[in-house]
């Protein structure tokens, strides 16, 4: 019993007496010796429930039977030849390292067509027709049977003194017979050719030209305008118009048999030496329903003011419907009156006056001329195309103030609070102004973008020296029609403005009071305020 250690753990292997004079030299004395070498890889270890065989790498050893061109590849147990150079395209290596012909044809890999064999030859393969052609035909790349075509061999078929003529898969041969040629024909005898006088034939060769009789043909002599083609052999005419181009008319050319003759392009006529061409006047006829002036080789028609030349003929002048024309609209500011040759504006029945251009129209200021129906308790406001007869009377503890305020396009009426003695109510209350004013807006044609209508303008409140620094907020409280209107803060040359826009289009006539308020604001608390009434009147016009 042999005794070997591996890491920790002890095996007890039952081994032969040569196998443990080899393990002993390796794995105690670690001497091995060169005599037990092979004995080494021999041994078979077996243990109490399993056997540990050792391979024997041939390859290595030497100990294999490889040819030369092969290369040796060990294997559990024993060990493989492999060639070493492949066998090429149509061969395919077998198990015993041997390269053996691909037969394509028994495979199927072939691609013969369907009318083709396949013929398996070393390395590869034929296509070979299934069809074989016969006699007088020749079999091409595609299999099909084409003629033969014998008379143009080398040789040639047919004996001297014969012509040979081809037919499909064979041919004839004829005896050659006397044949004259063009300008030539047989004598009476049938044994040389003679010439032929073309002038003398009835057919007249030369269709009224002169003829000269040549040998084997004949010639023409032309007449002016005409050129002998020699080739068809007959005079044809000669273009002088093509030949002579831009040098025998000033104009157009146009060709006639055996010469030329000109003209001219609308517009003019010809001249007396028939080449040249002069400018014609068409004034002279009247064309024009209005003005005509006359131009180089033509004409141009003018229509007077308010008139437009048709586009059917060119000629005649047709009413400009001014009203009508894309930008009709913009022509009047009210209504537009077409009439032959002109139009005029109109503007609505009450309220507007027609402006000295003759297009827009005027608002009438009812207040200023005098014409209003107002009452001496009541205030005057005009707006477009009307007015307003307003009576603003001011609340319990607010009195009238003297001064008159601007407030952009109109006057504004103010109340300022004005409390009794010991009324301590009156006092705290914040608001310590109420003020009217009345604005006239037309319907805006074309809204885009906001617009600004009421401009509120205020000392900022740093200039107050009894005030801590409020803050000016600006608020609208009631009448925001459809949420048309808002209000923006901003400075302007020192000044606090809070700007009342027109944020939504408005088709009037529409009537609103718009109540805004001017709050001045210290630590989030409303300090005082300034109440602003704006009596705001839509136009139903856009003017």
């Amino acid at each position: 019993m042999k005794t070997f250690y591996r890491g920790r753990q002890k095996h007890y292997l039952s081994v032969s007496y040569q196998c443990g004079l080899v393990s002993r030299a390796c794995c105690v004395d670690k001497t091995p010796e060169n005599s037990t070498q092979d004995m080494t890889l021999l041994c078979a270890l077996s243990l109490d429930h399993f056997t540990l065989s050792v391979d024997i790498n041939e390859c290595l050893l030497g100990s294999h039977h490889c040819q030369p061109g092969e290369r040796c590849i060990n294997t559990l147990g024993s060990f493989r030849c492999q060639r070493v150079v492949s066998c090429g395209t149509g061969y395919e290596l077998t198990d015993s390292n041997s390269c053996k012909d691909i037969d394509e044809c028994e495979t199927g890999t072939h691609n013969c067509p369907q009318d083709f064999a396949c013929q398996n030859i070393p390395g590869s393969f034929r296509c070979r027709p299934k069809v074989q052609c016969r006699a007088g035909f020749i079999q091409d790349a595609l299999g099909s049977c084409i003629d033969i075509n014998e008379c143009l061999s080398a040789s040639g078929p047919c004996p001297p003194g014969q012509v040979c003529f081809n037919t499909v898969g064979s041919y004839t041969c004829q005896r050659n017979s006397l044949s004259c040629g063009r300008g030539y024909h047989l004598n009476e005898e049938g044994t040389r050719c003679v010439d032929i006088d073309e002038c003398a034939l009835p057919d007249n060769a030369c269709a009224g030209h002169g003829c000269v009789n040549v040998l084997g043909s004949y010639r023409c002599e032309c007449k002016s305008g005409f050129t002998f083609n020699s080739i068809s052999r007959v005079c044809e005419d000669i273009n002088e118009c093509r030949h002579y181009p831009g040098r025998l008319c000033a104009h157009k050319c146009e060709n006639v048999l055996g010469s030329y003759k000109c003209s001219c392009t609308t517009g003019f006529k010809l001249a007396s030496d028939g080449r040249n061409c002069d400018d014609l006047n068409e004034c002279e006829s009247n064309p024009c329903s209005q003005e005509c002036a006359n131009v180089y080789g033509s004409y141009q028609c003018y229509c007077r003011r308010g008139y437009q030349l048709s586009d059917v003929d060119g000629i005649t002048c047709e009413d400009i419907d001014e009203c009508a024309l894309p930008t009709g609209g913009h022509i009047c500011s009210y209504r537009c009156h077409n009439t032959p040759g002109s139009f005029h504006c109109t503007c609505p029945a009450k309220g507007y006056t027609l402006a000295l251009n003759g297009r827009s129209c005027q608002d009438v200021d009812e207040c200023v001329t005098g014409t209003h129906t107002c009452s001496e308790t009541e205030s005057c406001f005009n707006v477009q195309g009307g007015l307003r007869c307003l009576s603003f009377e001011c609340p319990p503890n607010y009195r009238r103030s003297g001064e008159t305020a601007r407030v952009d396009r109109s006057d504004t009426i103010r109340c300022i609070k004005s409390c009794q003695p010991n009324d301590i109510s009156c006092v705290l209350d914040p608001v310590h102004s109420i003020s009217h004013t009345v604005i006239s807006l037309p319907t805006f044609r074309e809204f885009t973008k906001p617009e600004e209508i009421v401009f509120l303008r205020s000392v900022p409140p740093s200039h107050h020296p009894h005030m801590d620094s409020p803050e000016i907020i600006y608020d609208i409280l009631e009448g925001n029609v459809q949420n048309s209107f808002d209000i923006i803060k901003r400075s302007e040359h020192g000044m606090v403005v809070g700007v009342v826009r027109q944020v939504k289009p408005l088709v009037g006539p529409v009537s609103s009071v718009l109540k805004l308020a001017m709050n001045y604001v210290t630590n989030g608390v409303v300090s005082h305020r300034n109440i602003i009434n704006v009596h705001i009147y839509v136009s139903e016009f856009w003017f």
